[in-house]
């Protein structure tokens, strides 16, 4: 199991200026390898498939990789010295991220999706550089040893877990300052329980009205940071824009925008976590929808979709419920809002139809909370017939679910719509 835990960096001014010649050179080296895989990529091939008698060929080489261009590291130190006060494995970093980035332009990851042609790094772009790894015991106190750049001072404001072993560092420029990011790792593999074996699941529908719908009806508002974050972020951005490029002024004012945005992604991140935590420590299983968010953030809803940060959420979901040993299940979204929950019927609906009435059976519940039990029957396996379909029984307008067997117990989910609630759902459970 690996983690990732973030520090801030107390630095002096001369250990500050030396990570930025450090990653000045680095960016330089990774400029000039890439270059030198697109000279490569650019004279070994051509758009045409014949040739004039007389033309002129390239002398060809060897298709530059990982290995190739590693071997180059040794002359580049003799030939320009100065790149022999970073660290050798850093500036082999520097190799991987060049390869990295051109076979995700040309082949993908490893799902097939390709990256866009990499770009060179420009001064502010290169923020970056890893020590792949450290001595057994780097931390002493609050000081991180590095290799070759010596002892630094950091904000430990949390231990490393006891098991862990540190494998790498990597030292990242903020708007705010510096930060080091240190990967631990444990070779303990946690247990994740069965989904025959959860006893208390959970299934929740990712909105824009509220954050997340949870399947007993109870809710969380979403905070929309950056739209309330809006007038203070556009005051700050007129302010670059007005100042003259290349100006102190200029630098100051792109310097408080930075600071203003990372706010904005702090506090979205910390909520997610919070967030996460709740649902967690109250349930084994969480069913969730797999989301196309790249698909929708190209609509007209793009900027709440984003403000949102669901892709944030889920990950930081899915990485935690494994770490638990607990389960975070994506499943197909498909007709989740659409279709009875009691009875498995599809009832229409448009977005503005916030209530689900099902003419075929007579439950009424609140659309989301709809949803988010189906979804939870879909991640436990019990998928909701039409056969199943029976009138509702008691007070009028409310909807009883199917029994649901779950390690040996019986639960019922009812759902009921309150008048002096403005249409909103209460949830309600009942074990037997």
């Amino acid at each position: 199991m690996r983690a990732a835990y973030q520090y801030r960096l107390r630095l002096t001014k001369s250990q500050e200026a030396e990570i930025e010649i450090w990653l000045d050179m680095l960016r330089h080296q990774y400029n000039f390898l890439l270059a030198d895989r697109f000279n490569w990529y650019e004279q070994n091939r051509c758009s045409i498939n014949s040739c004039p008698l007389v033309c002129h060929l390239p002398e060809l080489r060897n298709n530059p990789d990982y290995f190739s261009q590693k071997k180059t590291l040794p002359r580049l130190k003799q030939d320009r010295p100065w790149y022999k006060v970073v660290q050798s494995q850093v500036l082999q970093d520097c190799v991987k991220r060049v390869d990295i980035a051109f076979k995700r332009f040309l082949k993908g990851d490893i799902n097939g999706k390709k990256s866009g042609r990499p770009r060179f790094k420009a001064k502010n772009r290169y923020k970056s550089f890893t020590f792949p790894s450290l001595s057994n015991n780097p931390i002493s106190g609050n000081v991180l040893t590095l290799p070759k750049f010596g002892k630094v001072k950091m904000i430990y404001h949390r231990p490393i877990p006891e098991g862990f072993k540190i494998k790498t560092a990597t030292i990242t420029r903020k708007a705010d300052g510096y930060y080091v990011t240190l990967s631990i790792q444990n070779d303990s593999v946690p247990d994740i329980i069965p989904v025959d074996s959860v006893s208390n699941p959970i299934g929740i529908d990712m909105g824009l009205k509220s954050f997340l719908v949870k399947s007993d009806g109870s809710e969380v508002p979403i905070p929309q940071y950056y739209k309330k974050a809006q007038k203070r972020l556009k005051k700050i951005q007129k302010a670059v824009s007005r100042s003259k490029k290349g100006s102190n002024n200029r630098k100051k004012a792109a310097l408080k925008l930075g600071k203003a945005h990372k706010k904005v992604a702090d506090t979205r991140k910390d909520f997610h976590f919070k967030t996460v935590k709740e649902l967690l420590d109250s349930h084994d299983l969480v069913a969730h929808e797999k989301l196309n968010i790249k698909g929708l953030a190209k609509t007209k809803m793009a900027k709440s979709i984003l403000d949102a940060g669901w892709g944030q959420f889920l990950s930081i979901l899915s990485v935690k419920a494994e770490n638990a040993g607990l389960i975070a299940k994506g499943v197909n979204p498909k007709n989740t809002s659409q279709n009875c929950s009691n009875c498995g019927t599809k009832v229409p609906k448009k977005l503005k139809d916030r209530i689900h009435s099902c003419p075929h059976c007579g439950y009424v519940a609140n659309r989301d909370v709809n949803a988010a039990i189906n979804i939870l029957n879909l991640a436990v396996g019990h998928s909701v017939s039409s056969k199943a379909c029976r009138a509702t029984e008691g007070i009028p307008g409310v909807g009883k679910k199917p029994a649901l067997s779950l390690s040996g117990q019986r639960r019922e989910y009812v759902t009921s719509i309150d008048s002096s609630t403005s249409g909103s759902a209460i949830g309600t459970i009942t074990n037997q």
